[in-house]
């Protein structure tokens, strides 16, 4: 079995930055994508960043050009930098464990708040 415990989730204004981490306690199980997950009240819960072990990354169009995802495979953690927040970013931001880049999660984080006013 695998935990996630995300950290850095908080409130910010418009046009401020944050920083998403997420530690995995072990590696392999399958996991070779992790990622970032949101979901707003009321909506689904949908991508919004992923990366593989080798480097490579899948965004939403909603967040590129502000979000960058990158990981560190030694520690067993991804970072989600999060830049030009907007009020529409509010959510509570998953952290995933999965197969593959495309693959339905094995593995969640427990949540982390994060809320950008206006």
């Amino acid at each position: 079995q695998v935990q996630l415990v995300e950290s850095g989730g908080g409130l910010v204004q418009a046009g401020g930055s944050l920083r998403l981490t997420c530690a995995a306690s072990r590696s392999g199980f399958g996991i070779n994508a992790m990622g970032w997950y949101r979901q707003a009240p009321g909506k689904q819960r949908d991508l919004v960043a992923a990366i593989t072990r080798g480097g490579v990354t899948n965004y939403a169009d909603s967040v590129k050009g502000r979000f960058t995802i990158s990981r560190d495979n030694a520690k067993n953690t991804v970072f989600l930098q999060m830049n030009s927040l907007k009020p529409e970013d509010t959510a509570v931001y998953y952290c995933a464990g999965a197969y593959a880049l495309g693959s339905p999660p094995r593995y969640w984080g427990q949540g982390t708040q994060v809320t950008v006013s206006s």
